[in-house]
């Protein structure tokens, strides 16, 4: 499961969930892509499990993106302990999601719309938000060489 290496400190506030994302809500990897609707936590074992479902259902072929990372420790208290004494302690991490935020994305050259679609509705299943399904306008030129890199740089400088 994801969860960071180090942090400056221990244990966060909650926070609010206001507005949406800003950042992070355009495909940048992949083909396809699972966008979420509303606002939320997800959990590292959540993020884990969707993961998990899509690469079953691929068969390990193309490639899968995450997009989010768990980097905010929820603390618990133990059960039946009296007020006060202090905050819990870290028990789990989340990954803050808005509206519009691109959790997952997937790609490659065995990968269609349809195996695609289908390994996101596994993936969203055990997510706790609303998402939707994306498909990119202009796949992402990943396989350019560095000689496709210098014709378009060249053709700059005319």
């Amino acid at each position: 499961m994801l969860s960071p290496k180090r942090t400056k400190f221990r244990k966060q506030q909650r926070g609010r969930m206001r507005g949406i994302a800003t950042r992070g809500n355009k495909i940048a990897f992949g083909q396809f892509a699972l966008q979420a609707q509303e606002c939320g936590w997800v959990t590292s074992r959540q993020i884990e499990a969707s993961r998990r479902a899509m690469t079953r259902y691929v068969k390990r072929g193309g490639q899968i993106w995450i997009r989010i990372f768990p980097d905010k420790p929820v603390t618990m208290r133990a059960a039946e302990t009296r007020m006060g004494s202090g905050k819990g302690n870290p028990e789990f991490w989340v990954a803050v999601v808005k509206p519009g935020r691109i959790l997952f994305e997937m790609g490659g050259e065995e990968i269609t719309e349809a195996i695609a679609r289908e390994a996101m509705r596994l993936a969203q299943y055990k997510l706790p938000l609303k998402t939707t399904f994306l498909v990119s306008d202009d796949p992402p030129n990943q396989n350019k060489t560095s000689e496709n890199l210098k014709e378009s740089n060249s053709n700059k400088e005319t």
